[in-house]
């Protein structure tokens, strides 16, 4: 929801209430930047506890972790050829879209015929309790100005404060019409917007929310007035392209404010450029981050499954209903692509269409301007457009590629090194032995965002750092917002470090992530060099028996094992797999 200046993107609701963005598709050749009128004006819907069906018996090769609830076949790819001699059509992603708009809007069946209430509710509005517990004197605190936006469920306008701190202070206020809350969940979305808005501050990129009030009729969200238009806007004044040096200043204020929401346990779900403003009309003006009617609290190991945010920035695993912080990363991976050759990754004429692009299809980085862009940029889009989740970079990760390093911008704390920390800290010492022969091979490039994770932790004078280490780090950053999303709740599992310490050497190994590796040009000689160590430093030959005990499983796995070893020893295809955990079911599939 959040502020809608200029070409707003109207916002809309379906059964459970939780707000969608219409989605926009575009006519005409696909280069073109502009969104323009859907060409079948659907839009892309919520879906709330959504019955997960599991991958796990799908003929089709999947990025996603076997056995995750909420992981679906793509439902946009056709029936094996060895079957039928055509492929039947593949199934619409977008075919649920109509039905779940109509029960959002509360029209899903035509309305029975009887009397119409004098004041314009049905019952169903009239049993709904819309009082937010809000201030309820807004007229006193603010002075209305004119309309400077419209989206589906309200408006935007120019306001004056009347007292206190933001007398004549100019402000942006969201009014919100309470007639049109006709679900539960439309008012829940309400009330988890201004929470996170209040939640989440201290951000220079973060638009600053300043009160939130209410009468009768609507619900007014006060913020701070960003005047200089929206990023879709500049980049189109430029022609659609920016410099690479231009993109790299945009992009690393999308980033520093995305990984400040990301360590508080909030993804936005709906990052796309209408949603960044510029505080002023100037060239050098900061951006901010704006519209939290998408976003919601997530805690470090939950995994969501409503479909929701913009066609062209949603990320292959949201329309797989199951995700994390990693979609705001692909939502930023399409923003960078589209900033510097001007044109969208994925395209289409409908919106199944462009949900079949972001499933299947790869960006074009052979056309023009692609050519002349810098191997580094190219990279750095590739590393964020990785349709498997786990091998993208975290924002904070981003910010440390070659493409974007430099001194002046720190680097913010990252949230993944808790959780692999965590993993590390319960893996076996074989696993862990494997870890640290992986870390000894890593490139200088990775090391950066290492030894700058490793400093944020502020080691002890011996180097080293311990669980009250991590907590200092993670409680020196919070917000109300990390207390909300429970995120603090994983230094319980990190316990352990109570009773032990991590130098940088050890601390490399617990914080290095294999699937990002994997997504490195030159994965096959980390992995390589790391195997030859490892096989080296193992102190002992690895049995078949051996690694079934290591891995937890019976002696039915033996057979599938057997693949992994070679003379007695575990091979470099073994290694690669134990790094992954594989575990016996996944194993069993492959081996089929």
């Amino acid at each position: 929801m959040g502020q809608c200046y200029g070409k707003s993107i109207p916002t809309v609701r379906d059964s459970d209430g939780t707000a969608i963005t219409t989605i926009n598709s575009v006519d005409g050749d696909a280069n073109h930047p502009l969104p323009a009128t859907p060409a079948n004006n659907n839009n892309l819907p919520s879906v709330k506890n959504t019955p997960a069906r599991s991958s796990a018996n799908s003929p089709w090769p999947s990025p996603y972790p076997h056995g995750v609830v909420g992981v679906t076949p793509s439902p946009a790819r056709s029936t094996p050829r060895r079957f039928f001699k055509r492929p039947f059509p593949p199934p619409s992603p977008a075919k649920h879209i109509k039905a779940s708009l109509a029960r959002r809007f509360g029209h899903a069946k035509p309305p029975t015929e009887g009397p119409i209430p004098e004041d314009g509710t049905t019952e169903m509005d009239q049993s709904l309790d819309k009082n937010f517990g809000y201030n309820k004197n807004f007229g006193a605190k603010f002075e209305l100005g004119k309309e400077i936006g419209r989206g589906h469920f309200g408006h935007t306008c120019h306001a004056k404060g009347k007292k206190g701190d933001l007398k004549d202070l100019p402000v942006a206020v969201k009014i919100i019409s309470k007639a049109k809350m006709t679900t539960a969940i439309s008012i829940e979305d309400v009330r988890r917007e201004v929470k996170i808005l209040k939640a989440l501050s201290g951000h220079k990129h973060l638009v600053k929310f300043h009160d939130a009030c209410e009468d009768a009729n609507n619900v007014y969200i006060a913020m701070e007035l960003c005047e200089g238009g929206e990023l879709l806007d500049r980049i189109l004044t430029r022609g659609g392209k920016y410099s690479e040096d231009d993109a790299k200043l945009i992009i690393v204020q999308i980033l520093n404010v995305v990984a400040f929401c990301h360590l508080q346990g909030v993804v936005h779900r709906d990052l796309k450029p209408e949603n960044f403003l510029f505080t002023s009309r100037n060239e050098d003006a900061d951006m901010k981050l704006i519209d939290f009617g998408l976003s919601d609290f997530i805690r470090p190991d939950e995994r969501l499954n409503d479909i929701v945010g913009s066609a062209y920035y949603v990320a292959p695993e949201v329309l797989h209903r199951s995700y994390s912080l990693e979609a705001d990363i692909w939502s930023i991976g399409v923003i960078t692509y589209i900033l510097l050759c001007g044109s969208r990754p994925f395209w289409a004429r409908t919106e199944s269409g462009i949900f079949r692009a972001v499933l299947r299809a790869d960006p074009n980085f052979e056309d023009l301007p692609w050519p002349s862009v810098s191997p580094e940029a190219k990279d750095f889009v590739k590393r964020l457009l990785n349709k498997d989740y786990r091998k993208r970079m975290t924002a904070a990760q981003a910010l440390t590629h070659p493409w974007l390093r430099c001194e002046s911008h720190p680097i913010p704390l990252d949230i993944l090194v808790y959780k692999l920390v965590k993993s590390y800290l319960h893996a076996t010492p074989l696993k862990r032995a494997a870890l640290k022969a992986l870390s000894k091979a890593l490139t200088e490039d990775e090391l950066v965002y290492l030894r700058a994770q490793f400093v944020l932790l502020k080691p002890s004078k011996d180097g080293c750092v311990s669980l009250a280490n991590f907590r200092m780090a993670l409680l020196g950053n919070a917000t109300d917002a990390m207390k909300e999303s429970r995120v603090p709740d994983i230094l319980n599992a990190m316990a352990t470090l109570s009773y032990r310490k991590l130098d940088f050497e050890e601390f490399c190994a617990a914080a290095i992530s294999t699937y990002q590796l994997e997504a490195l040009e030159g994965w096959e000689h980390i992995a390589s060099v790391a195997f030859e160590h490892f096989e080296r430093e193992g102190n002992r030959h690895i049995s078949v028996e051996e690694l079934a005990r290591e891995l937890n499983v019976g002696p039915t796995a033996h057979n599938i094992l057997r693949d992994w070893t070679s003379d007695g020893k575990l091979s470099l295809l073994g290694y690669t797999k134990f790094l992954h955990g594989v575990t016996l079911r996944s194993a069993h599939m492959r081996h089929h």
